[in-house]
């Protein structure tokens, strides 16, 4: 692939709602700092089935559009009318009428993938209408439906229930176990697969783990270009647990999930907030088998603020910076957020597995608000 000295670097960010839009805005600046192609591309999941988008796809029976929407918007050209226009697609109804509700992007994606009939198409479209120079695509380009293996819903212990939904499942109180996408087998939009291939670095995460990043690596083709890709793969784990679908995850528990349904893949870089991580060597350890040769663990200050689990656009393009340059900052960084990064290599650990278990599971027992955890982000 090509190096930060040389062209900028083709982008491609994978996933979800307000984890994906955090990305794409990081993404931008990293664009504007010329270590990544302006012509950024959004790879967005379709298996929402809540709020004003499940209404729309359960009455036309299209693509669900909001999280779409909301990458248009993340990446809607930076002047007056991009503003405008991404000002109004992100204006919702409100009141208690039939529009109550309704963001009024979600009803013009909504009409035109009814009178165009294709989804690509109707994406381009608004993406001109807001002056995207990159592009937002959608995953798959039939809605999709996530099914989950839970347990801790019933008396008996280890039970596994099977949910579906996204809302479902992103608001069991049980633990999801695994998940699924319906139909199993989907086909994944040729688009989508294209960019994954010819990128130069692909960004996983953060976001709803079960339900918008994880669903990228259940499509076939998807996943297969992401394991085969010559990019440079990052993943970047979210700032706290979600209640619901990944309450109590430590940040190791993330990484082994997404290890668990995509063994195969393999990944240049995990970028972590440096205050949501308690113990860095668990983390280490966990990212160490996922790991391409000489990757990395990055853990920086990328939280927006201490106690809104957000991630800061800033920080968090400084941290992409820092990997894609191989160095603990950008040159020609600043000052700014980019000088706290730290870099944790990932090396040979002398520890064996009892010792490791044992350690694991000291930590998942640890309450939150043992002096340990020095961030309330993971509470």
């Amino acid at each position: 692939m090509r190096t930060p000295a040389g062209p900028p670097l083709r982008a491609v960010a994978l996933g979800g709602g307000h984890g994906l839009h955090a990305t794409l805005s990081a993404l931008r600046l990293a664009a504007a700092r010329g270590l990544v192609d302006e012509r950024i591309t959004a790879v967005v999941t379709v298996a929402d089935d809540g709020g004003s988008s499940g209404r729309l796809r359960r009455e036309l029976g299209l693509l669900p559009p909001g999280d779409l929407r909301m990458a248009l918007a993340a990446l809607a050209a930076d002047d007056a009318a991009g503003r405008r226009w991404s000002t109004l697609v992100q204006h919702r109804f409100g009141g208690t009428g039939a529009l109550a509700g309704h963001a009024v992007g979600n009803l013009l994606l909504a009409g035109l993938l009814d009178t165009m009939g294709d989804p690509v198409a109707a994406l381009d479209e608004v993406g001109a209408l807001l002056g995207l120079r990159g592009r937002v695509l959608p995953m798959c380009c039939e809605p999709l439906d996530i099914e989950a293996e839970v347990t801790g819903l019933g008396d008996e212990a280890g039970q596994l229930h099977l949910i579906r939904g996204q809302v479902a499942v992103a608001s069991t109180p049980g633990r999801v176990r695994r998940v699924r996408l319906r139909p199993e087998r989907p086909r994944a939009c040729p688009q989508a697969v294209r960019a994954v291939r010819e990128a130069d670095v692909v960004v996983l995460g953060p976001g709803s783990w079960f339900t918008s990043v994880l669903p990228h690596l259940l499509v076939p083709e998807l996943r297969d270009a992401l394991v085969t890709t010559d990019a440079r793969r990052v993943v970047v784990l979210n700032l706290a647990p979600e209640p619901g679908e990944t309450a109590g995850f430590s940040p190791e528990q993330h990484l082994a999930v997404l290890s668990g349904h995509a063994p195969e893949l393999r990944v240049d870089a995990v970028i972590a907030d440096v205050g949501a991580v308690p113990v860095p060597d668990l983390l280490r350890r966990a990212a160490r088998d996922m790991l391409s040769p000489g990757g990395r663990v990055l853990l920086a200050p990328v939280a927006a603020d201490p106690a809104v689990p957000r991630h800061d656009p800033v920080a968090l393009a400084d941290a992409l910076g820092a990997v894609l340059a191989g160095t603990s900052g950008r040159p020609g960084a600043g000052d700014g957020p980019a000088a706290a990064v730290r870099l944790v290599d990932v090396g040979p650990v002398d520890v064996g597995p009892d010792e490791v278990r044992a350690e694991e599971d000291v930590h998942m027992a640890v309450p939150v608000s043992h002096p340990v955890r020095r961030s309330n982000r993971w509470r």
